[in-house]
């Protein structure tokens, strides 16, 4: 096992943290002998999503990819709104790991980090970057591995449902996961199974919305046993 563990770790290491984005048709590529199940899941997927991003499967992945898609998110919807308020979640999370009795170097470090990449990805300041200079910046190990300190510790350790649901909450961003597996439907058949985490307080809870309709996450990911990449949508 631990032959293996080496020689994935080492297969990982070939791809980039965050890397650039391919056409449906390769990931497709990867099962072209396999289950056609899988197959004909990715045929679906191709009808709503134009692309996927792959990330470096150390263990890091989800932060990888949520920190990359919703950063790539803001340096394109220029939302400032969005970015005002998710400086205020960082100012409540401050609060809250002070009154758990974290000190301040324990995380400080982070939050400027994090903080000073939502700056640059909004455009009009000086140091303002593209999207070719923030996939650069996300493929330096040590920013890219500050960015995952947001959520838990340590680091290299698989995400699960809780620490999603966490990261979802304490920053108030709603987050989809498109789960691509042999399963079928409960009625039979072949579908594309997903599921919407919604903060459960704050702008973009379904509570606090106005609407009857149920929010649509800006942010997917595609599950894959024991790895996440980003989807990027038609």
């Amino acid at each position: 096992m631990q032959q293996q563990s080496a020689i994935h770790a080492e297969e990982a290491k070939k791809i980039p943290f965050v890397g650039n984005k391919e056409p449906l048709s390769m990931l497709a590529a990867e099962y072209e002998s396999g289950s056609p199940i899988l197959l004909e899941k990715i045929k679906m997927l191709g009808q709503q999503y134009a692309a996927i991003r792959r990330t470096q499967g150390d263990g890091n992945c989800f932060f990888q990819s949520f920190m990359f898609s919703y950063l790539e998110h803001i340096l394109g919807s220029q939302d400032r709104a969005e970015v005002d308020r998710i400086k205020g979640n960082v100012k409540e999370c401050r609060k809250t790991l002070q009154s758990l009795g974290y000190a301040d170097f324990s995380f400080e470090d982070f939050f400027g980090l994090f903080l000073e990449q939502l700056d640059i990805v909004l455009q009009g300041n000086e140091d303002s970057i593209s999207l070719d200079e923030l996939i650069i910046k996300s493929r330096d190990q040590s920013i890219s591995n500050y960015v995952c300190k947001s959520s838990v510790e340590p680091m290299g350790e698989e995400s699960d449902h809780v620490d999603i649901a966490a990261l979802s909450d304490a920053l108030g961003v709603p987050i989809r996961v498109v789960y691509l597996d042999r399963s079928f439907c409960d009625k039979g058949g072949v579908c594309v199974n997903h599921h919407d985490f919604v903060p459960t307080f704050g702008d973009h809870s379904n509570a606090s919305s106005h609407s009857t309709e149920p929010i649509k996450p800006f942010i997917t990911l595609l599950y894959r046993p024991g790895h996440y990449d980003i989807l990027n949508p038609k």
